[in-house]
Order: structure tokens, then C-alpha cells, then sequence
């Protein structure tokens, strides 16, 4: 009888019970009709257990990071920038739009805040200058899927702590095939200008811009040590690709980075000359908020911090960048901030519960050995199998939330296409990055009823409008499937992966 708790479940998603309760319902309900009382104490146990882990802390505080970000002026920062960056080209506020979501993927690591947060601004904005409101809507919904790709990323938290995988790895895995996302509705923008005949180009640089002398100072140093940063990383990686090694940090690497450091000053005073001063303001104030990321993976990379810890520094500096840097973050926010973050947190949390709680229940039915006998029956060939598996896995991600989803199909699928030759953090770029294209997806992608909320437009307007940029995640999904090493370059130079 247990067998039947799958579909039940499906019957508790299609009559509107939330997922939180179908998915402690549905196998409750059969243990119960089974006479397996005391399996029902342990399910109900399980909910606090699966929550109870130290690696998911990092969850709340990365949401918190981004509440703080965000209630500190850094949305509207991160726009003017992208703006001032990609105003000229046809098009320019979609374009505007995903860069921003690419930005601010480094901050939330959260679909729904990227939604929220850039919709609020940019839909409005793009209906100003002559945008569809559903086309607003439906970039900002697909662009939004980018946040839990590049790191930090709550759904690859989860599916390290499920799997067993190094956090490290998965959030360097994740960096390319978010920008290649973003790369890619940026090429379906451009198809689509003459169709929605979209906007001529023309830079946006707001004039009169203001730094404090403090941030500029900040911005000042930062930039050149992050230049420098940058040219250090170049040589070093193209050096580990001649020694066909991983990349070592050493104190040689230091002195390389000091021999870096007055090249970088040059480089960006010769560039300093041929942009405007407003341009120059926008750019410095854009350099403060994007050091999250850089602080989050480069302690990780150099060993000063695990990703649990990391999280917690994100807001750290999230609190000393909006109350002391750009002072626009006040006491008064807390509460409210801190409630935001709390109900985010919490929401996700219990869906890690129960489906922790689900999953073993889905044990006990011997369910995985069932469903992994069903698969290897279906093809010998890998490649097949990979493509049959991104579409259960594009259906999965139609009607479940990423992690629950992850915490359900990971223990199963995973060791099945490792035993087949598929490195284990190729395949968890490959599930994360194809439910996450479900949260977009109809009928029941969360980011859309978002962006339906922001945007006032319906969602089944919004989900015809966005249909073009899921056949560009589509056929990006495919490619990270079957050319790994997209996904698996970083994290092979970095010494994360063998």
C-alpha cells in the first residue's frame, strides 16, 4: 500500500493543498491505513531532524544578507549600474534586467527575491519607456531563475547536505551556466526587438551623480584590489591549465598579487579618462555592494571559512556596508527586515523538513530500487537517459519546489547516473539548474504568481510572454548536460573537484 503514497501526493498538489502538508499527508494517511502507527511518530519526528543540520544554516543567513542588501539601497545601485552598462544596446532595460539578476543572483541566491526586489523597480520602469507590461514581467520571471545558479545558491545548499557533496564545488560549478543563462535571453531579447519592436538604444546615465568621500575611498581601494585579483586569477588559471593542475594558493601567489596591484592602478587610471564622471560615480558605487560574492567564494576558495560560515559573514558585511558605508540602512529597518527574512527562512526550512520526512517514507516503500530498476530498463546509453531525465525533471520542477524536489529525486537518480560514469557534481548542476528553470515554468512556477503580484499582469499572460526565454533555459539545460565541462572547469582548476 505504501507504494501508493506518489500518487496521492499528486492528488494533494492538484487540489491546492499546500506542499508543506501533501507532503507529510500523503504518507502519514498510508501508514496509518497500513497499521504502522509508530512509522507515523517517526515521520513527524523527521521534520525537526531534517532541519536540524549545521550546513543549512546557511540558508537563513544568506536570506538575511539579501533582505539587508536590499533594504540598504543596493537593488537600485545594481541597476543604475547594469544600466549605465547596457543602456546603448537594443532593447537596453531587458537587457538591464538580466544583468541586474545576475548581480544580484551574488547577494539573495533566491529566485523569489530576485523577483520581488528587481520587479518592483525594473517592470514599472520598462513599461515607462514603452515595454509590454507582460514582456516586463516575463524577463524579469526568466531572468530570476539565475539567482539559485550562481552562487550563493540555497537549492545547492540543500543538495550538498542531502548528497553528501562539497558546498564549494557546486556553488563554483553553478557560476558558467548562470552566465550562460543570462547570455542567453540576452540573444532572445535581441530576436525579439523587431517583434515587440522594442526600444532604440540610448545609454542610461543619470547626471548629477554623488558619492561620499568614504565610499569612494572604500570603492577606490577595493577596485584595484580586485583587479588585481582578477589578473592574478588569469595567470594562475592559465598556468594550472599548461601544468594541467589545479590552481595552488601559496605565498608565491602573493607576491604575484603584489606585482599585480600597481599594473591594476595603471590599467583603471588609463581607463579613468575616456568615461564620463557620472559613469565613473555609478561604476565606483556598484564596486561596495558587489563584494558579497567575492568575500563569500574567495574565503571559501582560500580556506578562512566554510559556506555555513560565509553566510554569516555575508551578513556581517551587509550590516557594516548599510549602516556605516552607505548609511542608508537604519535601526528602525531591523524588525521588519528580520521578520521578512524570518518568514523566508522558515518556509523553506519546513519544506526541507517534510521532505526529509517524505523521503523516508519513499524509503521504506523501496521505491528507489523500483524506480532505478525502471530507469536502467528504459536505455544502456547514458546520453539517452540523461535526456529522458531532464524531462522528468523539467515535468518535476512544473509542480514542486526545487528543494523538496532535490531532497526526493537526488538520493534516487544520483547514484544510478554515478554508477554510469557521470561525476556527481556535473549531475547536481544538472538537476539544480533544471528545477530551478521550473520555478518559471507553467503551470506552477512560483516566480510567476511573483511576478504576476509585482506586475499586476496575469499569470497566464505572463506564462505565454515568457515561453521564448524557456526555450533558450532549455536548450542551455541540454548543453550543460552534455558538455561538462561548462559546469566543471572552475571547480577542476580550483582543486575542488579531481
Amino acid at each position: 500500500m505504501l507504494g501508493f503514497f506518489l500518487p496521492l501526493f499528486l492528488v494533494f498538489l492538484v487540489i491546492g493543498l499546500p506542499v508543506f502538508f501533501a507532503l507529510l499527508l500523503s504518507p502519514g494517511l498510508l501508514l496509518w491505513l497500513n497499521g504502522q502507527e509508530r512509522d507515523i511518530a517517526l515521520l513527524y519526528r523527521n521534520v525537526y531532524n531534517g532541519m536540524d543540520s549545521f550546513p543549512l544554516m546557511a540558508l537563513p543567513f544568506f536570506v538575511l544578507a539579501g533582505e539587508l542588501m536590499n533594504r540598504g539601497g543596493i537593488t537600485t545601485r545594481l541597476v543604475e549600474f547594469s544600466q549605465a552598462l547596457m543602456g546603448h544596446l537594443r532593447g537596453g532595460l531587458a537587457h538591464v534586467n538580466i544583468l541586474s539578476s545576475i548581480l544580484f543572483a551574488g547577494l539573495s541566491g533566491s529566485a523569489v527575491a530576485d523577483t520581488s526586489a528587481l520587479g518592483s523597480t525594473l517592470i514599472p520602469a520598462m513599461e515607462k519607456n514603452g515595454y509590454s507590461r507582460k514582456f516586463a514581467a516575463a524577463i524579469t520571471a526568466a531572468s530570476s531563475v539565475i539567482g539559485p545558479i550562481i552562487p550563493p545558491s540555497g537549492i545547492m545548499i540543500i543538495y550538498a547536505y542531502v548528497m553528501g557533496e562539497s558546498v564549494a564545488a557546486l556553488f563554483l560549478a553553478g557560476i558558467v551556466p548562470g552566465i550562460l543563462v543570462g547570455v542567453g535571453l540576452m540573444v532572445m531579447v535581441r530576436l525579439l526587438a523587431d517583434k515587440y519592436d522594442l526600444p532604440k538604444a540610448e545609454r542610461i546615465v543619470t547626471a548629477g551623480q554623488t558619492i561620499s568621500p568614504i565610499e569612494a575611498g572604500v570603492s577606490f581601494v577595493l577596485l584595484r584590489i580586485n583587479f588585481a585579483g582578477l589578473l592574478m586569477g588569469l595567470f594562475a588559471g592559465v598556468a594550472a591549465i599548461l601544468r594541467a593542475s589545479a590552481v595552488e594558493i601559496s605565498i608565491h601567489n602573493g607576491l604575484i598579487f603584489l606585482v599585480f596591484l600597481p599594473v591594476a592602478h595603471l590599467i583603471l587610471m588609463r581607463a579613468r579618462g575616456t568615461v564620463t564622471p557620472d559613469f565613473r560615480i555609478i561604476c565606483k558605487k556598484a564596486v561596495v555592494p558587489l563584494q558579497t560574492p567575492i568575500i563569500i567564494l574567495g574565503g571559501i576558495l582560500v580556506g578562512v571559512f566554510t559556506p555555513t560560515e560565509a553566510s554569516a559573514v555575508a551578513v556581517a558585511y551587509a550590516l557594516l556596508v548599510g549602516f556605516f558605508i552607505l548609511r542608508l540602512l537604519k535601526v528602525k529597518d531591523l524588525p521588519g527586515i528580520l521578520m521578512r527574512a524570518a518568514l523566508s527562512s522558515s518556509t523553506v526550512l519546513l519544506l526541507v523538513g517534510a521532505a526529509v520526512a517524505f523521503k523516508t517514507v519513499v524509503s521504506l516503500s523501496h521505491a528507489p530500487e523500483t524506480m532505478a530498476g525502471f530507469i536502467l530498463s528504459l536505455s544502456e546509453n547514458p546520453l539517452i537517459l540523461l535526456f529522458l531525465i531532464n524531462v522528468l525533471l523539467f515535468a518535476v520542477g512544473m509542480f514542486l519546489d526545487a528543494g523538496p524536489a532535490i531532497i526526493i529525486l537526488g538520493p534516487i537518480l544520483g547514484p544510478i547516473f554515478v554508477d554510469l560514469g557521470v561525476h556527481p557534481v556535473h549531475f547536481a548542476i544538472i538537476m539544480s539548474v533544471n528545477l530551478t528553470v521550473g520555478l518559471a515554468t507553467p503551470p506552477m512556477g512560483l516566480v510567476l504568481f511573483v511576478a504576476s503580484s509585482v506586475s499586476g499582469e496575469k499569470v497566464e499572460t505572463i506564462a505565454k510572454a515568457i515561453l521564448p526565454f524557456l526555450l533558450v533555459e532549455v536548450l542551455v539545460i541540454f548543453l550543460i548536460t552534455y558538455v561538462p565541462a561548462i559546469s566543471m572547469t572552475i571547480p577542476r582548476l580550483t582543486g575542488f573537484v579531481q
